[in-house]
């Protein structure tokens, strides 16, 4: 058995086979919980990559690469098989078969956006991490491909990762899925303007080729793949840092006369119950939700960014030189606070709450910390809820106009730092100009031509999660609503519906005058994913709806749905026709509104 660590470069540049054997998984990876933090994961590095570049100059590019942080994917078991001398190297997948065909469905993104994008170079060397030389495998063409799925899977990987294959007839399937998200979110990537697009495809195939880790263990034939797979999956108690915190507030008010039993009474026996001990996410973290509460609670008190691994380390330095019954309250009552958000206990805050956790955002919870668990005299109820909902539209808009989170860490700890400086009671004020302020590209407030571009033009439907997208539109809907409405609350069990069905040419013929149906084709499948063409049903009607001609999907609509969004939609457009002139105009007009339920600085 050997266990290196190493890069996709090195693990891929040799003409191999890794074979997912016929008893593993299929693939099921999805876009909440794997594609899209990966993609942020590969982005943040590609984008820390372009900083340290712009430091030290084009001419030290190998200290720009030695200075940024590498980003583990995690770990690969492999098997050795069998092959003879005319035969490339053969391994079986014993564990991380998601992992792997992942990162090769992205690779093949990058290199298939590089072709088209004119950066033939960075192609062919990525096509070099995906493909075996055909010289070697001319004679068995499953061999051709580095990776090989389960039987499942193996035709919609092969037409994914093949240039120029269609894919329509494996649209369900989520290893087309998966690529075709890489490859849209690679190219509204390298169009960003804050560097120029032969630097950023340069930095991202860096990236992906050797900024990216993995802990790779290779077995021999001996080995014994089961035994070793369940030692490699068995678990065990990880050690919970509030335990160390609570051990150190007791024993330094013990070791200073003060009664510890006291202590740990008034300020320390809720965070013992179970709630508190739950399993919380964040990111792709998971610790007992008493860790993820005392980590934000150091970053705001501290206004530093905290690693999962060094909060007792770091509270030990903060408490130190304080008196550690203060220290103590001071957790009791913002915790009381971080609960309080958790579960939706302030009326007036549930729907921003809401959106935050759909966001997952979590990186603004400090400064909301700092901000909700300010007293009544110390912030004015109303001028605490101007700051949230400030704080929301600044988020909002950049999610949908997808701008990078990179550097929201230092932002809002900056933010933190101002209002403790300036004072909590302006804080509504504080939080509108700070962030009015910002001109770089990583934390700039979109305007409302900015905002009302990405909603007309991108495909949001492939860019954002589905949670998300709900959360967007909902806000929409809520404002349709306004105060008249019998009912202002707005269900959140509804689903998203494409008027334009996304498996349109059966029913919906191009134009028969069209002279460029490549061309028309193109522009459709990129404009049904847009917000002009999307609308939420509940779902009862959903079904009914699908792949039907507008007719149908009008009278369902008119018949069924109370939701003023499809109540606008049959008023405001012709009632026979759905085109791609009707979802551009419903886009601009359904921008308008969403620059009102968010407003911009």
């Amino acid at each position: 058995m050997e266990c290196d660590t190493l890069s996709p470069k090195e693990l891929f540049q040799k003409d191999v086979r890794y074979l997912i054997p016929t008893f593993q998984r299929p693939y099921v990876w999805g876009h909440e919980e794997q594609w899209e933090p990966l993609w942020d994961d590969v982005r943040n590095t590609a984008e820390r990559f372009l900083e340290e570049l712009d430091k030290v100059g084009e001419e030290q590019r190998p200290q720009a690469e030695r200075n940024t942080p590498s980003h583990f994917l995690g770990a690969l078991v492999f098997q050795q098989q069998p092959t003879s001398t005319t035969e490339i190297d053969q391994r079986h997948v014993i564990d991380g078969q998601q992992r792997l065909t992942t990162l090769q469905l992205l690779l093949d993104a990058a290199q298939e956006v590089f072709e088209d994008t004119g950066h033939k170079s960075e192609a062919r060397r990525l096509s070099k991490l995906v493909r075996n030389d055909e010289d070697l495998v001319d004679s068995q063409a499953d061999y051709e491909f580095k990776v090989w799925p389960t039987r499942v899977d193996r035709e919609a990987f092969r037409h994914a990762m093949t240039n120029g294959l269609a894919v329509d007839a494996f649209q369900d399937s989520r290893v087309v899925q998966a690529h075709q998200f890489f490859q849209l979110q690679i190219e509204e990537w390298l169009k960003s303007e804050d560097s120029s697009l032969n630097q950023r495809a340069a930095a991202l195939e860096t990236t992906l080729t050797g900024l990216l880790q993995m802990v790779v263990i290779d077995l021999e034939l001996k080995d014994d793949s089961n035994i070793i797979f369940e030692t490699l999956n068995a678990r065990g108690t990880p050690l919970i840092e509030s335990d160390l915190i609570k051990n150190f507030i007791l024993y330094t008010a013990k070791a200073s006369g003060k009664d510890e039993e006291q202590i740990y009474e008034n300020y320390w026996k809720h965070l013992d119950d179970g709630w508190w001990r739950e399993d919380a996410r964040t990111g792709r973290l998971v610790r007992p939700r008493v860790d993820v509460f005392l980590n934000y609670w150091l970053s705001m008190r501290t206004v530093s960014e905290i690693a999962a691994n060094k909060v007792f380390e770091s509270f030990e330095n903060y408490a130190k030189p304080k008196d550690i019954e203060s220290v103590a309250a001071d957790i009791k009552r913002v915790g009381d606070t971080y609960r309080q958000f958790e579960i939706d206990s302030v009326p007036d805050e549930v729907q921003f709450w809401y959106r935050i956790r759909t966001m997952e955002a979590g990186v603004v919870t400090p400064l909301l910390l700092l901000v909700c668990s300010a007293s009544a005299d110390q912030l004015a109820p109303d001028r605490r809820l101007r700051s949230l909902k400030t704080i929301e539209s600044f988020l909002v808009r950049r999610m949908i106009c997808r701008l990078t989170a990179k550097d929201y860490n230092r932002l809002f700890l900056e933010l933190a730092e101002v209002i403790q400086r300036r004072g909590l009671e302006f804080a509504d004020e504080i939080v509108n100009e700070f962030l009015k302020n910002q001109t770089a590209d990583s934390r700039e407030w979109p305007t409302d031509v900015t905002l009302k571009d990405a909603i007309v033009q991108l495909p949001i439907y492939r860019l954002l999660t589905r949670n998300r997208l709900r959360m967007v539109l909902e806000g929409i809907e809520g404002a349709m609503r306004g105060s008249k409405a019998e009912e202002s609350n707005v269900p959140r069990n509804l689903t998203i519906e494409h008027l334009m069905p996304q498996e349109w040419r059966e029913h919906w013929p191009l134009p028969s005058d069209q002279t460029d149906a490549e061309t028309h084709t193109i522009d459709r499948n990129r404009m049904i994913h847009t917000v002009g063409n999307l609308t939420l049903v509940n779902n009862r009607l959903n079904p009914s709806l699908s792949n039907g001609p507008w007719t149908e999907k009008k009278d369902g609509l008119g018949d069924h749905s109370v939701l003023f969004l499809n109540k606008e939609l049959l008023a405001d457009v012709d009632s026979d026709t759905w085109s791609e002139e009707t979802i551009q105009q419903r886009s601009v007009r359904l921008a308008k509104i969403a620059s009102q339920v968010w407003p911009g600085p």
